[in-house]
């Protein structure tokens, strides 16, 4: 609790307490009501309230008192606004990453685990690609550049070609175009689940390709998800087009700043 005095010209004093209390702290809340003068209560999160109490040593005019806390209560509030991500939109919930397996161009296996705490990109390409993934992952190579120092930040690229891209096939082309293995991570598996995870997952591919045969499919999509620290997807975007790989960059701040 903190208290703060002020005097007046005609010696009154007001002194007011500021506290942060849970909605469980009834008894503490009837207690402080008892011994003020003038009471009110702000809720500003989810189970917490700011408690502004006025005790006043000599009488004065109830008005004053009220004007006095419309100034106080407005300043703490814009104070609030400004220093917190309080009443600011947050990225929606799309999906939550199911469990999954792969490998990772150094033979690590790479599951859920490997990337709990992490926000991350996922994308799907093939290394033998001419059309969009050289394109797709140009674009990629900057977005890694540009967060190559954030430790809690990472790159997916799953393959669709499992039978092709080898891991060695993966390891050569991750060196060709200069990605750093500790944040851009080239995976393969089975393609069950390679395309699994990019229908469940990370709604990566066409919702219409949802009931096809995995076996007689051929994803190729230029789609990449955004994924927070808690496995959840909070975006897709063009992997091609200039003003959402603007926005991604974006997003990928905010999701980094997200505890």
């Amino acid at each position: 609790m903190y208290s703060t005095g002020y005097a007046y010209p005609d010696s009154q004093r007001v002194e007011i307490y500021s506290r942060h209390v849970s909605v469980n702290g009834a008894t503490k809340l009837w207690e402080m009501q008892q011994s003020c003068k003038y009471f009110l209560l702000f809720g500003i999160r989810t189970k917490a309230f700011v408690i502004l109490c006025l005790k006043p040593v000599m009488k004065r005019k109830p008005v004053f008192y009220l004007v006095f806390f419309a100034v106080l209560l407005a300043g703490f509030y814009l104070a609030l606004m400004a220093t917190s991500d309080f009443g600011k939109v947050k990225l929606p919930v799309l999906s939550t990453v199911h469990p999954f397996s792969f490998l990772r161009q150094d033979s690590m296996v790479i599951n859920e685990h490997s990337v709990e705490g992490k926000v991350y990109l996922a994308e799907y390409f093939f290394t033998t690609c001419k059309g969009i993934c050289p394109k797709m992952n140009r674009n990629m190579e900057a977005i890694h550049k540009e967060f190559s120092k954030e430790k809690d930040f990472l790159i997916l690229s799953h393959t669709v070609d499992p039978e092709t891209d080898s891991l060695a096939v993966l390891r050569k082309y991750a060196d060709s175009i200069g990605a750093d293995p500790s944040g851009w991570w080239f995976l393969t598996g089975s393609k069950e689940d390679l395309y699994r995870a990019a229908r469940e997952s990370y709604l990566l591919d066409d919702p219409e390709n949802n009931t096809k045969n995995i076996k007689e499919q051929f994803l190729h999509t230029q789609f990449f998800a955004l994924v927070d620290r808690k496995g959840r997807v909070r975006g897709v975007y063009d992997g091609l087009k200039k003003d959402e790989l603007v926005q991604l960059n974006a997003d990928i701040g905010k999701l980094l700043k997200e505890q």
